[in-house]
């Protein structure tokens, strides 16, 4: 074979395809709190399909039945405790001190 035609082969690297997260037995259904929260990150944002390692239809289904269970307040839109200005039940900004404010009078000049 010739050198510039081995420079366009392709090399041949083994492909295994990863298991699915979900097993045959489990439903995808808004009522499985325990296999929703495997696809839910800690803010509570619906993880990529590409985090997931599922099949776009296993993808879709996971998206509808999450949806369907935040409506239904089984699970929710946010998690409080990751926001950035909440710690603990207590907000991390709190007001300061009211500062009194001094205005200035601008003069007008003489001409």
């Amino acid at each position: 074979m010739d050198k510039s035609k081995r420079l366009f082969l392709k090399s041949k690297k083994s492909f295994r395809r990863s298991l699915s997260p979900i097993q045959s037995g489990d439903r995808i259904d808004y009522k499985n709190m325990s296999l929703l929260y495997r696809f839910i990150s800690q803010e509570g944002k619906i993880l990529s399909r590409r985090v997931n390692r599922l099949t776009l239809k296993q993808q879709r289904l996971i998206t509808i039945a999450i949806k369907q269970a935040r409506i239904l307040s089984s699970l929710p839109f946010v998690n409080v405790n990751s926001l950035p200005f909440v710690n603990n039940g207590k907000k991390k900004f709190e007001k300061s001190k009211s500062t009194s404010r001094t205005t200035t009078v601008l003069k007008k000049k003489k001409r």
